[in-house]
């Protein structure tokens, strides 16, 4: 079946069908006719001949740096619900934060004909920029800050600097256990706005008291441990992630200390294990599945109105006290 079987069987010229076909404009009975030879044939426009005809592909790259996280999964789900509303298709390409393999799929998909990427960034490093530069397709950053492309990203140092202040209305012996870093968000921002928080109430916290590791709970139980046995008046603990702040509440039980009474702990995302811990755990809730959608419309707008003008979207915060706050 082709276009001149259908224009033939719905009793319409080639043209009109091929207008039918791009969105052009058809009468109302001629569309009627089409529509109803194409349902009962099951006749399939070519991807190729639309892609010759319109110039793109439909098809959006999305580079997750791991895919067994619950705030990338609220993010691509923003993604995804976008992306289908406006026709296209979504290609995930997970890293397994791998920062080459990162760099390799920023060249892979923007040789591979797709109309847009969106990149879930971690750590921004030079050698990302100078590929970012050769990519000729639209491209919008999510989760981290950059002044070169349009870029959708949460107040991290705001919500470190919120969380800690409220926090510290009943504790006095802070520690914090971060995560990477390299990674400007999650590994300086949020301990920026830790240490800023607590200088304000007075409070000079020792290099020694903050750590840092990997997005794992392993770092924060081992975190909490040499924490703990370096200085055991510690009162509080400010974690990086929720996956570290449940590893450091593990510790904390073992070890016979009671949550929240003599320690407690805080984490960064809102996620489903910080639900279902006992007790619940305090936590920043960033908008992950808005700020998706954010970053999925800010590249369409891009491709579709062929804009080229620099976007940026700063997302805001809550905070979730529950059973691990004092």
């Amino acid at each position: 079946m082709n276009i001149n079987e259908i224009a033939e069987l719905a009793g319409v010229s080639r043209a009109t069908v091929s207008r039918y076909l791009n969105n052009g404009y058809v009468s109302n009975e001629k569309r009627d006719r089409i529509s109803k030879v194409i349902e009962e044939t099951g006749y399939m426009p070519s991807a190729q001949a639309q892609m010759l005809r319109t110039k793109k592909t439909g098809f959006i790259g999305v580079i997750i740096p791991k895919i067994n996280s619950d705030s990338i999964s609220r993010m691509v789900e923003g993604i995804s619900d976008i992306l289908s509303d406006k026709g296209y298709q979504l290609l995930l390409a997970n890293t397994s934060n791998n920062s080459k393999e990162e760099i390799q799929y920023l060249k892979k998909l923007s040789s591979n004909h797709v109309d847009g990427i969106i990149l879930i960034g971690t750590v921004l490093s030079k050698e990302h920029y100078k590929v970012m530069k050769q990519i000729s397709v639209p491209l919008v950053v999510l989760a981290q800050h950059t002044s070169d492309y349009s870029c959708v990203y949460y107040d991290d140092y705001g919500a470190a600097k919120a969380l800690t202040s409220e926090v510290m209305k009943n504790g006095s012996r802070p520690a914090y256990i971060g995560a990477v870093a390299d990674d400007e968000a999650v590994g300086q921002q949020r301990l920026n706005g830790f240490l800023d928080a607590c200088k304000d109430k007075g409070i000079m916290v020792d290099d020694d008291h903050c750590t840092n590791g990997a997005f794992r709970i392993e770092n924060g139980f081992d975190s909490a441990e040499k924490l703990m046995k370096l200085d055991p008046t510690i009162d509080t603990m400010i974690c990086a992630t929720d996956k570290i702040a449940i590893g450091a509440m593990a510790y904390l039980k073992q070890a016979g200390y009671k949550v929240p009474e003599d320690v407690q702990i805080a984490g960064f995302g809102d996620s489903l294990i910080s639900k279902v811990c006992d007790p619940k755990m305090s936590s920043i809730h960033f908008f992950y599945k808005t700020s998706g959608e954010e970053a999925a419309n800010m590249l369409v707008d891009a491709i579709e109105n062929s804009q080229s003008v620099r976007k940026e979207v700063k997302m805001g915060y809550q905070i979730v006290k529950v059973g691990s706050l004092r």
